[in-house]
């Protein structure tokens, strides 16, 4: 057994505008290390946390990354064998881009990695969203099952985490937008309307529909034609300062659609090819500069990865 290994847990994009707490893909960037390493003492113990800003707890089982490994410990019957974790975030709070999913993905893949358990992704995947529930208080894996297990995923049920990554059409790319702003997941969500109209459920979900059948069959004008959020999006874009200038620029750019990513802040447009994502995440930050907002921008292909070790 190595004395350490380091692991890699993505940034996600969830709800992707037409399918709220069902539907997320993972990015090559931003995301976070998790270190494991053979510990001195029985038990799971957290020794470091950096880029948290003192943020997060070191008690195991009230953060993210360590309750959900101590959940895969738990259920191996290996809560007493001496491990040392160290988390290491690299992307912010509050940005609408799964950081408590990273960690909490990060957390119970390296301890699985570090043990060799023979589990597969899928088979860690409850204790993962467990993990993020702790923080968040919702169980939902549009964060992280695409964190984990890599590429576009449509989750039928939360509950039994029954989950399907779908095929990714070649030259799609994403930009991301994130304004240094803080909209936290559990403010996002109360605000949001307990009841939702009949006509706005037959548009939603006929764009859900669609959406996945462009993705299947590569049809980049059904994809633009169905990114579309009759339910969600109208709801919160007023939390984020010149989301609309900014989504009017990027489709007149190209872009197949355009839409908050996960809680927001973060905004992102999807792509057929790197130079529109370019494009837009320029002008993007020329617009939000405006209002004297400093803005940070991740281009990426969707990562077919997910968590991995290095």
């Amino acid at each position: 057994m190595a004395k350490a290994i380091k692991v890699f847990a993505p940034a996600s994009v969830a709800n992707v505008a037409v399918g709220f707490d069902i539907l997320g893909f993972a990015l090559d960037k931003p995301g976070d290390e998790i270190i494991i390493r053979e510990g001195s003492k029985p038990g799971l113990v957290i020794t470091e946390i950096t880029g948290a800003k003192g943020k997060l707890p070191m008690d195991v089982l009230k953060n993210t990354a360590g309750y959900s490994a101590h959940r895969l410990l738990e259920k191996l019957g290996a809560l007493d064998v001496p491990l040392e974790m160290e988390i290491h975030k690299k992307m912010p709070f509050g940005s609408g881009l799964g950081s408590s999913a990273a960690s909490a993905v990060g957390g119970v893949f390296g301890v699985n990695e570090f043990l060799k358990t023979g589990l597969s992704k899928y088979d860690i995947l409850r204790f993962a969203v467990e993990g993020e529930e702790i923080a968040d208080g919702a169980f939902h894996a549009d964060n992280v099952a695409p964190s984990l297990l890599g590429g576009m995923v449509l989750i039928r049920d939360n509950e039994s985490l029954d989950v399907k990554k779908l095929p990714i059409p070649k030259g799609l790319f994403v930009c991301v937008i994130y304004p240094h702003i803080e909209v936290l997941t559990r403010e996002s969500r109360g605000i949001l309307k307990k009841e939702v109209s009949f006509k706005s459920t037959i548009s939603q979900t006929g764009n859900l529909a669609a959406f996945v059948a462009g993705m299947f069959t590569s049809d980049f004008d059904l994809i633009g034609r169905s990114l579309k959020d009759e339910i969600v999006e109208p709801q919160r874009a007023h939390l984020i300062p010149n989301f609309y200038d900014v989504k009017e620029m990027a489709l007149k750019e190209g872009a197949l659609g355009f839409s908050i990513s996960g809680a927001g802040p973060s905004m992102f447009a999807m792509c057929t090819d790197s130079l529109m994502a370019d494009t837009i995440g320029a002008k993007a930050a020329e617009i939000m500069k405006t209002s004297k907002i400093k803005t940070d921008l991740f281009v990426s292909g969707i990562n077919l990865e997910g968590a991995y070790r290095f």
